[in-house]
């Protein structure tokens, strides 16, 4: 099944505005591509709120760092393609970087409070190229409604924050993360991982609802991140940016002591040439 391809905001738009003067609900799932299962999750979420659904594949270099994977990180458009097509969506939008940022381009968008912890200070001016792109990409589709998944739950609470800061006319969905018979976080990087990693990545799961039992039993939460963070480092992690419980909504931090509020542990390690992310709901 071929699935009708866009590269310009004037012909995405264009579309858009045909199914919604019939009165259709458009639904969008903004991605990079190298599409996996989590990713057609979303689609068919979006398609149960909209009549029709529009995906993006984007590779956004602004997102990524000076000595990050922007030249490495898996493109296929082709199989992305029959990939969104066979999970029932109506539009590719895959636009060119020179389309995405025109020549003198000179506006980012930037998220205070919920964008600086955690992957903020690990990726410096990563969020800001995700809000940036992100409100450029609602703004040119005119969605009704927008689905992100949970796997990236920082990105998604800063969407939510940018979405009600800006006023943009647009629902966001937030999607459970899909995850291997091991637990392990579908991620288009996970590629990355060798046949020996393989295994040693699902321990970042596993980690971490160990964790949750133990917050859930009334440990400390200090306590509880330092045994993850040298749980990671015994089953072979190079390295751990962060593992950390905050606040579910603003990803605040929380006190030393047990929890006390609605909450989300969150961590980022390294395997190798990899970086895992991971969260889960305490």
């Amino acid at each position: 099944m071929s699935l009708k391809t866009v590269r310009t905001v004037a012909d995405l738009r264009a579309q858009v505005a045909a199914w919604k003067d019939t009165g259709e609900r458009v639904g969008f799932v903004p991605t990079m591509g190298a599409l996996h299962e989590g990713h057609l999750s979303l689609v068919r979420l979006a398609r149960t709120r909209a009549r029709r659904v529009v995906a993006s594949v984007f590779v956004n270099p602004t997102q990524f760092g000076p000595n990050e994977d922007f030249d490495a990180y898996p493109r296929d458009e082709a199989r992305d393609a029959a990939l969104l097509a066979s999970a029932g969506c109506d539009l590719l939008f895959a636009p060119t970087v020179a389309e995405m940022y025109p020549q003198g381009a000179a506006t980012t968008v930037t998220v205070s409070g919920v964008s600086e912890p955690l992957d903020g200070q690990a990726r410096p001016g990563h969020f800001a190229g995700v809000a940036t792109v992100v409100t450029k990409l609602l703004n040119q589709v005119q969605a009704d409604v927008a689905v992100f998944g949970e796997k990236d739950y920082q990105q998604l609470q800063v969407i939510r924050r940018l979405v009600i800061d800006l006023n943009l006319p647009v629902e966001v969905l937030g999607a459970p993360t899909a995850r291997a018979d091991d637990g392990l976080a579908l991620s288009s990087r996970n590629a990355y991982l060798t046949e020996a990693e393989r295994p040693v990545a699902a321990r970042l799961n596993q980690v971490l609802r160990e964790a949750i039992a133990e917050l859930n039993a009334g440990a400390r939460v200090d306590a509880a991140e330092a045994k993850a963070i040298e749980a990671l480092r015994t089953a072979g992690f190079a390295r751990i940016d962060y593992v950390e419980v905050r606040d579910a909504a603003d990803l605040s931090r929380l006190g030393p002591g047990p929890v006390d509020r609605s909450s989300r542990i969150l961590a980022a390690a390294v395997l190798g040439r990899t970086r895992l992310i991971d969260n889960m709901a305490v």
